[in-house]
Parts: structure tokens; sequence; C-alpha cells
């Protein structure tokens, strides 16, 4: 190396070295521990949601999963959440949700279904806790904090998965004489009589699982779509599971009202036999319950300082990424 290079060689680590400390400045807020200041957010949903069971569906049956949609028993739903990134990527979620499942066999031209006749809508409180992935995160601004630099622009979506468990509580009722009537009580499918099946519970575990996006507003608000399918343990939201049981014994236990909503069929000319006799099949069992949310969300995030102090702060905002 020649003596004027040798001069030279501090000037150039000199302005190596502030170059790499001013990117590393710049990025601590995307590679390092910034994101610890906003672990924790809230958020409101509100959207629809969709039943997925025995009633209604498409015109024929054994539809699985989204294929026995019924979209004209779209009902609305809400939602608070509290999310704790454990991660830059991964988060734990607390959600309470609410939500309107129905079903009617009158919207589907299945000759058994039609001929069956059976309604039904539930309220849906459900509460659960899923852990979120976020391979790509909503981010505002560019990679590099170098003022009047023109860089990279980062990505403004965000894109996430999630899974979990959820416990939900539902109330099935039906329309009778213009007014809806409790279902669970009146033992429809013969609950509580003898040679009848077990009474079900009114309290049900599901396991939720979904995917969302997110759009970066601010440094702590952004929007986002989700949408959540819920697979359920429980065959009785629209309170239809199994099988007919003998209405006589249920008009003599529980009254006419009963009798009526155990089988309001419409005796439709061309089918085999009695399709609603004691012991045909009114439901499917093995096939459980399920429901579908899809919402529109607003995050804000709770930033939280490691000190309170006006000079930290201070730190906290020259360092922040904007243009």
């Amino acid at each position: 190396m020649t003596p004027r290079y040798a001069r030279l060689l501090p000037s150039f680590l000199s302005v190596a070295l502030l170059m790499v400390v001013s990117v590393a400045r710049a990025q601590y807020f995307r590679q390092s521990s910034y994101w610890k200041t906003q672990r924790q957010e809230l958020s409101l949903g509100f959207g629809i949601s969709n039943f997925l069971g025995e009633l209604g569906g498409r015109n024929q049956i054994g539809s699985p999963f989204l294929w026995d949609l019924e979209l004209s028993q779209t009902r609305p739903a809400a939602h608070f959440d509290y999310r704790y990134y454990v991660a830059q990527r991964v988060a734990l979620r607390a959600r309470a949700t609410y939500g309107v499942m129905a079903g009617n066999d009158n919207l589907t031209t299945e000759t058994f279904r039609q001929n069956r006749n059976l309604s039904f809508k539930s309220d849906i409180y459900e509460g659960s806790f899923v852990i979120e992935v976020h391979p790509y995160k909503e981010e505002l601004g560019h990679f590099h904090n170098l003022r009047g630099v023109q860089g990279e622009k980062s990505s403004r979506i965000g894109l996430y998965a999630f899974a979990g468990i959820a416990a939900f509580y539902f109330d099935p009722k039906a329309q009778f004489e213009n007014q809806y009537v409790r279902l669970k009580p009146l033992g429809t499918e013969g609950q509580g009589l003898p040679g009848g099946p077990a009474e079900y519970s009114n309290i049900a575990i599901g396991i939720p699982v979904g995917v969302g996006i997110r759009k970066a507003l601010s440094k702590n608000m952004s929007l986002g779509l989700e949408i959540q399918y819920t697979k359920t343990f429980t065959d009785y939201i629209d309170d239809v599971s199994t099988e007919y049981f003998d209405n006589d014994l249920i008009r003599a236990a529980n009254g006419e009202q009963a009798a009526f909503l155990a089988d309001p069929s419409l005796n439709l000319p061309g089918l085999f036999g009695d399709p609603t006799a004691a012991g045909q099949q009114r439901g499917d069992p093995s096939d459980l319950d399920a429901y579908l949310f899809m919402k529109f969300q607003v995050h804000y995030k709770l930033t939280k300082y490691k000190s309170s102090g006006k000079k930290y702060r201070t730190r906290i905002r020259r360092q922040k990424i904007v243009f």
C-alpha cells in the first residue's frame, strides 16, 4: 500500500464505521428489542358469523366444511381481545366474542332437509385463547433511517395464522306462534325421557383456527381482516343431532309445543315410508357442528417505555423510523 493510501485509510475506516453505526441504530426498531416496547395490544372486531351444522345448507346432504355454507343465514358478530407478543413474531391472544348462529331447512331444496322443516337461532358467547404466528408483520417507513436518502420501502401488510382452544355458551331457540322458544328444556330428541339420550350441555369446547391480514396506519394503530373457523365438540348448537323420538311420549311429558318443535315436518309427497317416525335419522352425530367468523378489526399497540424519564423518551423519538 502506498503512503498516500495509508494516510487515507483511517478516514475511510471512520466513514465506514459511522455508516455501520447509523444503519445499526436505524435497524434497532426493526431487528432488535424495540418490539418489546409494544408487546401489548388491544383489538376490536366487527363482522359476520355463519353456522355449519345439520340445518339449512346446500341443496344436498353431506356437503362438508364450507361447501355446506348458507349465505342467507349470515348474522352479526363482534369481539374484543388482548394480545401479548412473547417474541417478535409470536403472540398469545385472549378474546371474547359474541355472534349469532341460525339455520333453516326451508332454505334448501334437498328433499329430506326440506321435509324435516326444522329451524333455529342461537346467540354464541365465546372465550378463546390462541397462539398467533406472524411471518410477515406490518411496518411503516423504510429499511434505513437516513434522512434525505431514498431507501427501499418496507412492506406495510402483515400476515398471520393462529390456532388454539375456545369455550362457548349457546342456547338454541325456534319460533312457535310468533315467539322464540328455548329448545333444550323441550327435549326434542327425547332427552331425559326413558330410552332417550342424556341432556346436552349449553357449554362446549371448540378449536378455533384462522388467518388474518393487517395494514399499519401509524406506529400504534393498524387495521385488519380475519377469518376464523371453529370446529366444536358438540352437535347440539342447532338442537339437532341423533334420531326422532316417539312424538307421543314427548307430547305427554313436555306438551304440545315440544311435540310440534320436535317434528314440524311437511309430509312432502314422494318420500319413502315415514322419514320422521321414531328411530329415523333426524341429524348426524358423527359430524359435529362448526361455525365461522369474519371480522374487520382495529388494533392499538400499548407502547411501554423502559423509563418515564424525558431523556429516554426523547431518544426513542429521535430513533424512530420516519421520512
